[in-house]
């Protein structure tokens, strides 16, 4: 079984649900016969993840989470980062420094690390642009990314991109989302996630953070038999996010199975109450989705 829940399903400035990151969980029975999951996928840490986390490890079915009445950062053995965004990354720093200095092995001295996982267009540029102002020093000498975390770096192979599994079977492949577009597309890099099911042959489709790119990814988004969808609220010229406006536009088939995220605090004023009916409704958080059962 593959679960997924969303730490928070809110736009980058949004304050009343969080932003949007992701627990993904692989069981080999399931919540209702297990503790914790056997494998664990963080998928982005924004500012306000770890606020979101300490909410999360108090609710039924995820006290793995809990470390006496602190968050048990070393269960989050997998990290995977779309785009550097402080609502994607911010919370990084504090998780790195739990783990290196409240985590301490008592045998080894060593902190604990976990696995940071993205395209090499994010994690050479992770270090030097975010992160390594506020974790650029450890007693006694400079520090890098390593010191912190074991790296993997996925790369592009013609067109197509590496991927990462959890428990074997549950594939995750990467692909370009036109997020920010510089000089031409996909220039400024952020990731999206196609899971997939090896054993059914099953996918989930999870946009990441883009612009309205439908074409790009329609073939996968019928394939999927869910769909997370980041969207935009309001109308902006040359957004970053989708407009609501332009998803309506998506075939009736693809929409119906398409659950819409990253979206503001408005969500629930009146306007769009017309999501549940056209769309399979705003994704809520801190609710476990079932993706593979």
């Amino acid at each position: 079984m593959l679960t997924l829940t969303f730490l928070g399903v809110g736009s980058a400035f949004a304050k009343r649900n969080h932003q949007s990151n992701l627990l993904i969980e692989a069981w080999e029975q399931g919540p209702d016969h297990q503790a914790q999951p056997d494998d664990l996928l963080l998928v982005d840490l924004g500012g306000l993840g770890p606020q979101a986390l300490y909410q999360l490890k108090d609710r039924p079915g995820f006290h793995y989470l809990r470390h006496g009445s602190q968050i048990n950062y070393p269960m989050l053995r997998r990290i995977f980062i779309t785009h550097q965004h402080a609502d994607h990354i911010g919370g990084l720093e504090e998780l790195a420094l739990c783990n290196m200095y409240l985590f301490t092995d008592p045998q080894t001295g060593k902190g604990f690390k976990p696995q940071i996982i993205s395209a090499l267009p994010v994690l050479v540029n992770l270090w030097d642009d975010s992160l390594k102002g506020g974790m650029g020093a450890v007693p006694g000498r400079p520090a890098l990314l390593q010191d912190y975390f074991f790296i993997m770096a996925l790369k592009s192979h013609r067109q197509r991109y590496d991927h990462f599994n959890l428990l074997k079977h549950y594939r995750f492949e990467i692909f370009p989302t036109d997020h920010i577009l510089i000089e031409r597309k996909y220039d400024w890099p952020s990731y999206g996630l196609y899971i997939t099911d090896t054993r059914s042959n099953q996918s989930v489709f999870f946009s990441g953070d883009t612009k309205f790119d439908y074409p790009a990814y329609a073939t996968m988004m019928q394939a999927a038999k869910i769909c997370f969808h980041d969207v935009q609220l309001f109308d902006q010229p040359e957004p970053v996010h989708p407009l609501i406006s332009e998803l309506r536009t998506m075939p009736a088939e693809v929409k119906k199975k398409t659950l819409l995220y990253h979206y503001g605090d408005d969500w629930d004023s009146g306007p769009f109450d017309y999501v549940p009916h056209e769309f399979a409704g705003f994704a809520q958080p801190q609710q476990r989705y079932v993706l593979f059962s």
